[in-house]
């Protein structure tokens, strides 16, 4: 049992810095898809000329 009072932080510390890790990536704008890119991507047409 004296192995949950190391487990317990450690988890909640862990789980403390995913949420952080989280929250940045919402706030920096990292998950906004304007143009579709995820699905350019996955298109059999070559762009031989793509935008700058």
């Amino acid at each position: 049992m004296q192995v949950l009072t190391f487990l317990i932080p450690i988890s909640l510390l862990l789980g403390g810095l995913g949420l952080a890790g989280f929250l940045y990536t919402v706030r920096s704008n990292q998950y906004d898809d304007p143009e579709g890119d995820s699905r350019r991507i996955l298109n059999d047409e070559w762009d031989d000329y793509p935008k700058p």
